[in-house]
């Protein structure tokens, strides 16, 4: 049987092995993102029609311009854009009317309908505003993405693959406000993004993502439409799974979109966080184990309070392997730098989030709280 001395010794010895598998993982990762964001070259052949569905909850921070970009493509054929709400008092109602007014040259549908269908009130929406959709080609986006204008050419040209039933994009982040706004994009940024790319080079992951899927309204016919996602936590790791079942593709290019974060507090951070690990630990319980690895910081942290050799130089080296990662990313997709202290605040919360994230089966969103079931489908726990 061992001893204290001999069990303190072996667990930091483990935490300190899973550091530098950690710290090399980082640095391999940064690699990977250097490589991953290159301008498309290709273009359409044909170009169809497109229409953009876009669920709204509010008049979310910057909401307006990032509408008004989609009005603004450059894209020489007919774009509709449906905007839908599922209340009448929605403060987003007004804000789509503005914009109707200031880009009469394209077709802006509002949707306002307060009927509820399923647990997932994004799908709920989306099933609302599907009739209006009027366009062979329709891409789904969330009300929180920025893209730029050359977004539905690309993402059109991207749908010509001669296996692709839906195209979908990664996604970094921005934030628009303090603190904890700025340590949800670096979430996205140092943890989610890079591991995405990682996943995707070795063919590990098959990811659909909410920030934009498109696809022709034909093979959105043959999925049944939105209606079977209704109950869905994943909507979007279901879409692309129903996509393939019908033996087609799900591509994601080389570009990505961005991701609005406007957390305003420690709250909004902690909850946004969870669900997003507790969706991700739903859909593929093994593989989230590995983002152990994501964290050398807390590691080597943990080894250096257990009593590891050499402590001060491993925890320097994990962060030091942290910062490159952070700012790969941050060079590769053109973002403002974070300042390193956050790094590590970011860090620490994230590592309390991982471990609690296997405790518990709730998710708090937009206000309700829900509970994942093994089907990954989600309940109301109210």
């Amino acid at each position: 049987m061992l001893t204290l001395n001999e069990t303190a010794r072996a667990l930091s010895e483990l935490c300190a092995a899973g550091a530098t598998l950690g710290i090399i993982y980082n640095l391999f990762a940064a690699i990977l993102v250097m490589r991953f964001e290159r301008p498309s070259r290709s273009r359409s052949s044909m170009l169809p029609s497109v229409t953009v569905l876009k669920p709204l909850h509010g008049s979310e921070p910057g909401l307006f311009n990032r509408l008004a970009c989609l009005c603004t493509q450059d894209y020489p054929k007919k774009l509709q854009l449906i905007c839908g709400t599922q209340a009448t008092t929605d403060t987003a109602i007004d804000l789509v009317r503005l914009l109707a007014r200031r880009h009469p040259e394209t077709r802006i549908d509002l949707v306002v309908d307060e009927r509820t269908r399923g647990t997932n009130r994004k799908i709920s929406n989306l099933v609302n505003m599907e009739p209006k959709a009027h366009h062979e080609l329709i891409v789904l986006s969330d009300s929180d993405i920025l893209v730029d204008k050359q977004f539905v050419s690309r993402i059109v040209a991207e749908l010509e693959h001669s296996r692709a039933g839906a195209v979908s994009c990664a996604y970094y982040g921005v934030a628009i406000g303090d603190i904890w706004a700025k340590a949800s994009a670096l979430n996205i940024n140092s943890q989610f993004l890079p591991n995405v790319i990682v996943a995707l080079t070795f063919g590990a992951t098959k990811p659909c993502f909410g920030s934009a899927i498109a696809m022709h309204k034909s093979t959105l016919k043959r999925i049944g439409g939105l209606k079977p996602f209704l109950d869905e936590l994943a909507d979007d790791y279901a879409i692309g799974r129903a996509v393939r079942s019908t033996g087609l593709d799900v591509v994601i290019p080389h570009f990505a979109v961005g991701h609005v974060c406007f957390e305003h507090s420690f709250q909004e951070f902690w909850e946004r966080h969870m669900r997003s690990s507790r969706t991700i630990r739903s859909i593929d319980p093994v593989g989230y184990i590995g983002i152990l690895f994501m964290h050398p910081l807390m590691l080597s942290l943990m080894a250096a309070i257990i009593g590891t050799s050499h402590p001060f130089s491993l925890i320097a080296v994990a962060f030091a392997s942290r910062a490159v990662l952070t700012s790969s990313v941050e060079r590769a997709f053109k973002l403002e730098p974070q300042r390193l202290w956050l790094v590590a605040v970011h860090d620490a919360i994230s590592f309390a989030v991982f471990v609690s994230s296997f405790f518990g089966a709730v998710v708090a969103w937009r206000g309700s709280a829900y509970r994942i079931l093994h089907d990954g489908t989600i309940e109301d726990e109210n």
